[in-house]
């Protein structure tokens, strides 16, 4: 397989995260006064998120999004700065709205809760981006769209051309979306339609599972299914693959990371025959969890570095789940994801991993807690 050279242009969507830290236990309830302790105030949102774990693991990085003119912004503007000041050389300060901010409520052992306020994001369409800021690129990460009204309103359009223009101009392309509320505006999207238009264009797709079954099995979505076995990770990264996408990734959480590839080798011949027509499953790494805001974006980042850097799918795979292993340790998103050496160097080390067990018929397991399909497979060398 080839490597790749060139920068990862990150789009989409960005906001200020303030993440107040909760006590075990802590009970909200209107009206009830709950004592907290220091808020951890950083960047939020696929771009700062992938962005920041992309730049921070060595791979280079262009970040597309907007701001508003006020104090929200200048604050994510010099967050970025503060690890790269040419990090913000691509961002557009808009003054017509306020930026967007979200309220991560997240209290130990219990799931999280967003107060979100779109701002920017909401005006952001595929106009916005400069055509200028592909050249030299390798790829194009798309974060967010669902939530981005300018490219879910459409029926998908504008996402589409975003990602056409980004493959005429010949760059990969990556897709990451995020579940919106049922009952929202987005939610009520017709979103077969979206994604028969949209996923043509998508190169690679990682979602994690509450978001592809709500794309792609809305009945399970819709019954709060948390847990899949390989049959219905076949089934859906299957749907996935039928609209075009060459590689599809889902994130589980503690359950690792599935992954599935098209068995078409002339569908991204620049991947080599390693990546073609496989399918997989790698265990998620052991650590204490501080917080898992950002996890699934700085999994992604490790993910794309790997690819980028032509390893084999089990080691992109592997790298992928443990930069989201390293993200969870702390609660400040990116922000404190090492640098890729520091990441591999862990997992050479014997980093523990959580024990996958799979009873299907044509799974085995192979070094480093791996599961794979064995038909047609190439051995994983470490």
């Amino acid at each position: 397989m080839n490597s790749f050279s060139g920068a990862v242009v990150v789009v989409g969507h960005i906001c200020l995260d303030i993440i107040p830290a909760l006590k075990t236990g802590a009970v909200l309830e209107p009206g009830r006064f709950v004592n907290v302790g220091p808020a951890t105030v950083t960047t939020g949102g696929a771009v700062a998120n992938t962005g920041l774990a992309l730049h921070r693991l060595g791979t280079p990085v262009r970040l597309v999004a907007k701001v508003g003119a006020d104090r929200f912004g200048a604050a994510i503007l010099d967050l970025l700065r503060a690890h790269e000041p040419a990090l913000v050389d691509d961002m557009i300060v808009d003054p017509a709205t306020a930026t967007s901010y979200t309220l991560v409520i997240e209290p130990p052992g219990v799931p999280r809760l967003f107060i979100h306020w779109e701002g920017h994001n909401a005006t952001f369409t595929a106009a916005d981006v400069d055509v200028t800021v592909f050249a030299g690129a390798a790829l194009l990460h798309f974060g967010y769209p669902s939530i981005m009204r300018g490219f879910y309103a459409d029926g998908g359009v504008e996402a589409a051309t975003l990602l056409r223009r980004s493959r005429a101009a010949g760059l990969l392309t990556s897709l990451d979306v995020v579940r919106p509320d049922s009952d929202s505006e987005a939610g009520l999207v017709d979103w077969d339609t979206w994604c028969a238009r949209v996923f043509p264009h998508v190169d690679i797709f990682i979602p994690n599972l509450d978001e592809a079954l709500f794309f792609f099995d809305r009945s399970r979505a819709e019954a709060g299914v948390t847990q899949a076995d390989e049959g219905l990770l076949h089934a859906l990264a299957g749907r996935i693959l039928d609209l075009g996408v060459a590689v599809v990734a889902i994130k589980l959480g503690a359950a690792g990371l599935y992954l599935r590839t098209t068995p078409d080798p002339a569908r991204l011949p620049s991947l080599g025959v390693a990546w073609v027509g496989r399918e997989l499953r790698v265990p998620a790494f052991r650590v204490p969890v501080v917080g898992t805001t950002g996890a699934g974006d700085c999994t992604i980042a490790g993910f794309l570095t790997g690819l980028l850097r032509g390893l084999p799918p089990e080691q992109v795979a592997l790298s992928a789940a443990a930069v989201g292993a390293f993200n969870v340790e702390n609660a400040r998103n990116a922000e404190d994801i090492p640098p890729w050496e520091t990441v591999q160097a862990r997992i050479a080390a014997g980093w523990e991993q959580i024990s996958l067990e799979i009873s299907l018929p044509g799974w085995r397991r192979g070094i480093a807690g791996v599961w794979y399909k064995t038909d047609g497979v190439i051995e994983f060398q470490a």
